[in-house]
């Protein structure tokens, strides 16, 4: 073994996170001994916990909900993803203890995009105004994309989320729309469900989306659900109903991590084998 690295990760609740899988088979293709922790964080004690996290013995640290725009605070320096989206998932923690901040689900949504899609002046519908929303919107700028029609629960509630995603991203037509009033998507080149619908023990059996608005699409448009458990949610189950090209949620969870690996090591660890080992423990939980 060639160096030792402390990790952990952060957020609450946690629950059966897959990151503990992701990085342990990363660090072993490149040889580097490392512990990783699961570190379940309220928010009332995320102050106490950053500063155990800054104590000099980690190396750096993934956050995840509800904590991934707070933690913004405590950073001295930060990515063009954490300035667009004002939000970090990655932290790596520097020699004099200050923090630089990440966003790597940026990088992972735009890198599970099939190679041989051109999204350059083209549509995107979002279901969902969250926190996810904003790494994607980012992710879709980079792409080049032009119009953006986001579908969400209340107009109201999400006014001030889509007033300041159309100020970070001013180049984009970004609208608003009640997700009751979908009513076609044939103009739309990518969907994307950013909300927890259809996630394990969340609505599981529930698609966002209904067969007559996935049938809308056209001949080429894709389907993404960022949701990767279960790996075929109830949307990619109708995208496959409908013949729609689709992106499943692990294929992003994955290019962030190797993209946290990147950032903490220096060396880029190898997708696929990540990806299978993340399988095998889908294939373990279910037997």
């Amino acid at each position: 073994m060639t160096q030792n690295f402390k990790l952990a990760i952060i957020g609450y609740p946690i629950g059966h996170t897959l990151s503990p899988v992701l990085y342990k088979a990363a660090f072993e293709e490149l040889d580097l001994e490392y512990s990783y922790e699961v570190l379940p964080t309220p928010s009332e004690d995320l102050i106490s916990q950053i500063k155990h996290l800054r104590s000099g013995k980690y190396f750096g640290f993934n956050v995840t909900i509800p904590h991934k725009v707070p933690v913004t605070l405590f950073l001295s320096k930060y990515d063009e993803y954490v300035n667009l989206t004002g939000s970090v998932n990655v932290v790596r923690v520097e020699e004099d203890l200050s923090l630089s901040g990440f966003n790597t689900d940026v990088y992972g949504f735009m890198e599970a995009i099939p190679k041989d899609v051109d999204l350059s002046g083209k549509k995107a519908a979002i279901i969902g105004s969250g926190g996810a929303a904003r790494a994607v919107c980012a992710g879709l700028y980079k792409k080049g994309i032009k119009k953006i029609d986001i579908y969400t629960r209340n107009v109201i509630n999400s006014s001030e989320t889509i007033k300041t995603l159309r100020n970070r991203f001013s180049e984009i037509e970004i609208k608003s729309i009640q997700t009751s009033l979908m009513d076609g998507l044939g103009d739309v080149d990518i969907l994307i469900n950013t909300t927890p619908v259809g996630m394990k023990n969340f609505n599981e059996e529930n698609s966002p989306v209904d067969d007559k608005n996935i049938e809308s699409l056209n001949d080429d448009a894709i389907v993404y659900d960022i949701v990767y458990n279960p790996l075929r949610t109830a949307l990619i189950s109708k995208a496959i109903k409908f013949n729609k090209r689709y992106v499943c949620g692990l294929d992003m969870l994955v290019h962030q991590a190797v993209g946290a690996v990147e950032i903490w090591t220096g060396k880029k660890p190898d997708f696929k084998l990540m990806k299978i080992r993340a399988l095998e423990e889908f294939l373990i939980n279910l037997n």
